[in-house]
This record gives C-alpha cells, sequence and structure tokens, in this order.
C-alpha cells in the first residue's frame, strides 16, 4: 500500500508560492511514497518533479490541473500540456488520448471551479476518478456530496492536499494497493478503484494564507506582464 499525494500547487500555479524542490523535501519529511505536483494549466514543474523525486525516495508522477470549459480536472500520466479551455468530454479524452487519467476534483465546489455545476450526472460519471477529499475545505459538504455521488456510481476515489504551500503537502493521502512502486502502477491501480482515503482539514489560517498570498501573487504577475 503507497501513500501517494495528488494535489499539489507549485510556485508556477498562479496562486502557489513554492518551488518543486520544498514540495519534494516535505512529501519525503512526512513519509509519502509518491506525490503529483498539479499546477494550473501548467506542466514543467511537475516534469521537473517527477525527474527529480526518486532523490528524494519519492516516485514522481506528471500531472497538472487542466481549467476546461466546465471546471477544474486533473490529468495524470500525461506527457504534454492539456489545453485549457476544451469542453469537459473533449479534455477527458485529450488525457485518454496521451494515456493517462482524469480525476475530478473538488466537483461540488462550485465557487472553486468544481465541474458539477456545468455538466450532468453521466458525464462527470465518465471520469476515472472522482477527489472525495479535499483539505482546502470549510464544512464538509462538498467533499461528502462527492464521496456519495463515488459511492453510487462505483467510481474510484482519491484525495488530496490541494496545497498552495509546501507545509500543507501530505494533509490528504490517497492510499493506493499498487502491484509496483512505480507511477504507471499507482495510476493503474487508481483507475480500477483499489484506493482508500486518508484527509485532514486545512487549518483555516492556513487556508486564509495560501488565499490571500495566491491573490497578492496574481496581482503581482498581472503587473509584470504590463511592465
Amino acid at each position: 500500500m503507497l501513500s501517494v499525494e495528488l494535489h499539489t500547487h507549485s510556485e508556477r500555479s498562479h496562486d502557489g508560492r513554492d518551488p518543486v524542490d520544498l514540495l519534494l523535501e516535505q512529501a519525503a519529511a512526512v513519509g509519502l511514497d509518491a506525490i503529483a505536483v498539479t499546477d494550473h494549466d501548467a506542466i514543467d514543474a511537475s516534469i521537473e518533479a517527477a525527474d527529480r523525486a526518486a532523490e528524494y525516495g519519492l516516485v514522481g508522477i506528471v500531472g497538472m490541473e487542466v481549467t476546461c470549459a466546465a471546471g477544474h480536472v486533473l490529468a495524470f500520466g500525461i506527457e504534454e500540456l492539456v489545453p485549457s479551455g476544451l469542453p469537459y468530454e473533449e479534455t477527458l479524452d485529450r488525457i485518454h488520448d496521451q494515456g493517462g487519467i482524469a480525476v475530478v476534483p473538488h466537483p461540488f465546489q462550485k465557487t472553486r471551479h468544481g465541474v458539477a455545476a456545468h455538466i450532468d450526472d453521466d458525464q462527470l460519471a465518465s471520469a476515472d476518478a472522482i477527489e472525495v477529499y479535499n483539505s482546502r475545505l470549510l464544512t464538509g459538504r462538498a467533499n461528502r456530496k462527492a464521496e456519495r455521488f463515488a459511492l453510487e456510481r462505483d467510481l474510484p476515489m482519491t484525495a488530496g492536499s490541494d496545497a498552495h504551500v509546501s507545509e500543507m503537502v501530505g494533509q490528504a493521502v490517497t492510499e493506493v494497493d499498487a502491484d509496483e512502486r512505480s507511477a504507471a502502477g499507482i495510476l493503474k491501480a487508481i483507475a480500477a478503484g483499489r484506493t482508500s482515503v486518508i484527509g485532514r482539514r486545512t487549518p483555516w489560517h492556513v487556508s486564509f494564507r495560501q488565499a490571500a498570498g495566491g491573490a497578492k501573487r496574481r496581482v503581482l504577475r498581472r503587473l509584470d506582464d504590463l511592465r
């Protein structure tokens, strides 16, 4: 059984803070087996993290958080950037065309680009897995709704810290019963539903700091773009 962090953001996300090194260091420090860096509409840091993960005793999984027309979709096991802005079903097709798997994060959190507000249940169920525990929660209602949906549809379930700062890596973990300790083995086991989830709520003051820091970084980057 491998402990896997499937939802993290580096400084290369518009709202992320820390470089790849710090994410990998934290993952190793809390005893994880594998990590995916899933930046918003970017893949370079994830490829770097996957290439360097072994230095930290980790398995690196290449991934990204794609902003499709309906909201956010996590893409794992890809080699090239999946473009943003495409329809939900085409986004899934693009992921599958690369041999990857598509996981829908926080599907029922409308304010965080959850896709369920814009697609029907059958479309949501066409994903390879559903993130049923996201650490960045207020009441947990959306997580519980995601878990009920996954159970009703017999869909594989994952968890993710959705860390935008390195110290939150490992707040939520997907336990994966993989046949081998590799990215391919982990993704195959996730698609087969051989998972369980463990999660802790991100402390409210950290969530606030992440959100405030992300907003500040977005403004600074826009100013840089205008110069």
